[in-house]
């Protein structure tokens, strides 16, 4: 199943709306690789195996699952969660880029490759929907923990 869907997060037309600048949104993006506790429930520890210039691999304990991923990135563009399979997991990738489609507007784009049926059978389309459902709603709050540490001054 692939699946990808936009976030608005910044809006000139919407003064409720605080803006964010294409750094803040990075710097939480990366708040996200470096330091994931808060943006994946359930998640007990995360390890840093490896470094690269743009590119780390991480092992993420979950308790009962324990799940390594390669994450890559484009600086100020996008970054990219790719799960090794094992026998906890069968795998797949979640890519979160930047997008600037106008003057003032900054969109995230979220865009998932699972394992999950391509052509499901209707009892395998309910699980599908539930899975894109909760997707959508991580990423929201993905979304709203960015914000709150960026009121706290925490990604500048």
């Amino acid at each position: 199943m692939n699946f990808e869907h936009l976030l608005q997060i910044n809006d000139p037309e919407n003064p409720l709306l605080e803006p964010l600048s294409r750094q803040q949104l990075w710097n939480g993006l990366l708040q996200r690789v470096e330091h994931p506790l808060p943006f994946l429930p359930g998640l007990e520890a995360c390890t840093i195996l490896g470094r690269q210039n743009d590119s780390l691999q991480r092992e993420l304990n979950f308790g009962s699952a324990v799940i390594r991923d390669h994450v890559t990135f484009s600086e100020l563009n996008w970054v990219r969660f790719a799960i090794v399979p094992n026998e906890q997991h069968a795998g797949g990738c979640l890519t979160i880029t930047i997008e600037e489609p106008g003057e003032g507007f900054l969109y995230l784009c979220f865009a998932y490759e699972t394992t999950l049926a391509k052509n499901p059978n209707s009892e395998e389309r309910a699980y599908i929907e539930y899975v894109k459902s909760a997707y959508h709603q991580s990423d929201v709050d993905c979304v709203r923990i960015i914000r709150r540490w960026v009121a706290e001054g925490s990604t500048q």
